[in-house]
């Protein structure tokens, strides 16, 4: 890999959308296999739509599956900006429609306050998860970990005990009209057993690469190397 130092397992390809479906399909059927039952945690956005789109068509016994959300903007699904409403037409279709789903977004006024009910909510969900898939945007924000949001430092620090974590991304270009989010921990998604990081075309690369020399709170994807070879990372194949 040119141009960068951050060094997990990564596919360069000029078709990361088919390597990544196939990665993601085998870690779950290697989990259902093993263990009769799966969990897939996912992101948003539109970079990842094609992946959810061929997965959802994939013959792996979907009945036996958990899909959550890496995250969530603090708004009903049926709004604008809903990554359940995202899921629910790009991935629970087809084959994956027989697969259960969680939601994060609940019904109280911010989410700060939904963390101990969201905790409730997955309790029976097979945890470590078996496969987060996680995207960046070209801020370097992965899941709702925005540079510099408040509730950031929590949401990074790998002793947190929680799952989920609030944050507060008022002012954050990126987060738009949406601060108010609810994440993944890094501490959740480290102790996952696959880690997906999908990274298409070149502008997004060229920010990923970049990331290993800043410091995490303005870049933090880079937090994702943590996880070892845990950690697997598509990036579309430039010349």
């Amino acid at each position: 890999m040119m141009r960068g130092q951050i060094v997990n397992n990564v596919v360069e390809t000029n078709d990361p959308v088919s390597a990544a479906t196939l990665k993601i399909e085998t870690a779950l059927r290697v989990a259902i296999t093993a263990n009769g039952k799966a969990s897939l945690m996912v992101s948003g956005g539109s970079s990842p739509k094609p992946i959810y789109r061929a997965l959802s068509h994939a013959d792996l016994g979907w009945e036996h599956v958990t899909i959550g959300l890496v995250d969530e903007r603090w708004v009903e699904a049926g709004q604008a900006g809903s990554n359940e409403a995202f899921i629910r037409e790009n991935l629970l279709q087809n084959a994956a429609a027989q697969a259960r789903f969680i939601g994060m977004k609940t019904p109280h006024d911010a989410p700060s306050q939904a963390i101990e009910t969201l905790t409730a909510a997955f309790a029976d969900c097979p945890q470590p998860f078996d496969v987060c898939v996680m995207g960046m945007g070209l801020d370097g924000h992965t899941a709702s970990w925005f540079p510099n949001a408040q509730g950031l430092e929590a949401a990074l620090d790998k002793e947190n005990p929680q799952t989920f974590c609030a944050v507060n991304a008022q002012g954050c270009p990126v987060a738009g009209d949406y601060p108010q989010r609810m994440s993944l921990t890094l501490s959740a998604v480290l102790a996952a057993k696959d880690i997906i990081l999908f990274i298409p075309g070149e502008a997004k690369r060229d920010v990923y690469l970049a990331a290993s020399g800043k410091p995490q709170t303005e870049a933090p994807v880079k937090t994702l190397s943590k996880a070892g070879d845990k950690l697997c990372v598509f990036l579309s194949k430039v010349d």
